[in-house]
């Protein structure tokens, strides 16, 4: 990649694109200030909605231009609202002088009351409430295992909600990178079902604005977008647009859309512990505008999705937990019973394995080396001590390169990835897991390596035009070691130093003991709080499921307050 490549890649990544200062045409914005609702903001196109110039609604009272009946919603919305909060829907009423029937979105942000507003489609008077329709779906998802069948079936009711040729379900990577997961399309469509997608794609100031913006729609990807007067603060501050649902998107995104063939686009988040795990992408072959009634059933169907996805993820990760945790307790008490805990530690290589998700332990020890599972050759112990002596840290190290260790720079025996962690102050003595190496075929849409295309002066980016499926043959990585597996390395070490008596005071030993307690405590906290809060959003989730999740966070709280008065002193 080119010099100029990488400064116009750099500067997309940083485009501020909240701070557009316009918005998209099929929408007003109006924007007050309280408490007397004085208009400081409106969109270049308000007059055909309220009849008034720009100039003749600045400075001017909401009231002027709207009735009684759509404030009195609109201030009750806002009052429920926390500042810097999504967009609720408020009310729909008649406004302006033809009396149009709209949709109103209100939000706060910077000291400001934002109104978007749409009309409403002819149609719209006949659907459904946006619950109801949300419920229906979810009906029909109750039953299903979590699973492909589950993320099939998300993808099929959301294209029969909106009607769009093309719904992909597009997860995130631990990379960044998107990979399309389900998908349901019209057959004229093209397919893009097990394509991988480059992390600059969506970048991080997308990413983020996806997390606070749920759902997105851009009815015409051919759109001119609407500015803003005035477009800043008083102080010369750009408008912030982040929770705007009409905002207008990147020009990089538009002919990004345009050159896959898409004229209109709506997303809908899928967030996971606070982070997005995916979206749910909808493409359209021509111009499609969706109501904010099936906007809000989308979202509320997003929620649900998200839930599910949370659930379980939360139910694999405590599964994993419980699991290390036990074997973490045996090993405990295998070694307080031992004359010399490190050489009994070799003696428990089986169980160290499980205490850590891996395919192959090692320890090497007084210069030699023992294995369980998978593991390297003694041969390759200078290699693995030279890699984690350069890391020279007191904390485990990981890679998921075989590069990284490997002499040669290829996977031996097919292991790729390494976490280690010392056995001593010295760092003499190592402990090693290993994770197999994963051999994939991946399938881009598009030459990873050209995510991007410069133009004539190399200054600024458009997107690539060719979507067609890369091929590509990753060796040498394994999975990516992730923050559970640095914390049950962390718990490992703390046991391990705790159980090594040689050299150390009785007190240092208690002190030890104190700081595991301290941490076993924290996580077990930890796992009940992600636990209550998982059971308080999972009103559609199905009852035996939340049942199950009471259980679990009961025998929690009660293993809780065991292991306090356990941890008591006396």
């Amino acid at each position: 990649m080119t010099h100029a490549v990488h400064r116009a890649t750099a500067a997309c990544a940083e485009e501020p694109i909240h701070l557009s200062g316009a918005i998209q045409p099929h929408g007003f914005l109006i924007s007050c200030a309280l408490p007397d609702w004085t208009i400081r903001h409106v969109s270049a196109n308000v007059e055909a909605l309220t009849g008034a110039s720009t100039d003749e609604m600045l400075g001017r009272t909401l009231r002027e231009f709207f009735t009684d009946d759509l404030i009195g919603p609109i201030a009750e919305t806002i009052g429920f609202s926390e500042p810097g909060g999504p967009s609720q829907r408020a009310v729909v009423g008649n406004i302006g002088p033809l009396a149009q029937l709209c949709d109103v979105c209100v939000h706060a942000a910077e000291g400001l009351v934002h109104l978007e507003i749409e009309v409403q489609p002819r149609d719209a008077a006949a659907e459904r409430s946006p619950s109801a329709v949300a419920q229906a779906m979810i009906a029909r998802l109750a039953d299903d295992d979590a699973g492909d069948d589950f993320n099939q079936q998300v993808a099929e009711q959301v294209r029969l909600l909106t009607g769009y040729d093309r719904v992909l379900v597009y997860r995130f990577r631990h990379d960044d990178a998107g990979e399309v997961i389900a998908e349901s399309r019209d057959s004229g469509m093209p397919s893009y079902l097990g394509l991988r997608y480059p992390a600059t794609d969506i970048p991080p100031q997308a990413r983020a604005l996806y997390l606070r913006n749920r759902v997105r729609v851009i009815p015409d990807a051919s759109y001119v977008p609407v500015p803003l007067v005035p477009g800043r603060h008083p102080d010369g501050r750009p408008l912030d647009l982040s929770q705007h649902a009409l905002r207008s998107v990147s020009p990089v995104h538009m002919q990004y859309l345009r050159n896959m063939g898409v004229a209109a686009s709506a997303s809908i988040s899928i967030v996971s512990g606070g982070r997005l795990w995916g979206l749910i992408a909808c493409h359209h072959r021509s111009p499609r505008r969706l109501s904010p009634g099936v906007r809000a059933a989308a979202d509320l169907f997003g929620l649900f999705v998200s839930m599910r996805v949370a659930a379980r993820e939360q139910q694999r990760a405590l599964a994993a937990e419980d699991a290390a945790r036990s074997a973490r307790d045996t090993l405990a008490l295998r070694l307080d019973a031992a004359a010399d805990p490190r050489l009994a530690a070799i003696g428990e290589l089986d169980l160290l394995q499980r205490t850590i998700d891996c395919d192959g332990v090692a320890i090497a020890f007084d210069g030699r080396w023992h294995t369980a599972g998978r593991a390297p050759a003694a041969g390759l112990m200078p290699a693995l001590l030279a890699w984690a002596g350069r890391c020279a840290a007191p904390a485990p190290a990981a890679t998921r390169m075989a590069a990284d260790w490997s002499p040669d720079g290829r996977a031996y025996d097919g292991l790729a990835g390494v976490l280690a962690m010392p056995l001593d102050a010295r760092a003499e003595d190592w402990l090693f897991f290993f994770r197999c190496e994963e051999l994939e075929e991946i399938r881009w849409a598009g030459a990873p390596a050209e995510p991007m295309q410069p133009d004539a002066g190399g200054e600024r980016l458009g997107p690539r035009a060719s979507f067609a499926a890369w091929h590509e043959t990753v060796r040498g990585r394994s999975v990516a070691w992730r923050d559970a597996d640095f914390r049950a390395a962390e718990r490992l070490s703390l046991l391990l130093r705790e159980s090594d008596r040689r050299g150390a005071s009785r007190s240092e030993v208690s002190e030890l003991r104190a700081f595991r307690a301290r941490t076993e405590v924290r996580d077990q906290r930890q796992r009940l709080l992600q636990m209550s809060e998982l059971l308080e959003g999972l009103a559609h989730v199905r009852p035996d499921d939340a049942a199950r999740l009471a259980d679990r966070i009961g025998s929690l709280e009660a293993e809780l307050q065991s292991l306090i008065a356990s941890r008591a002193p006396h």
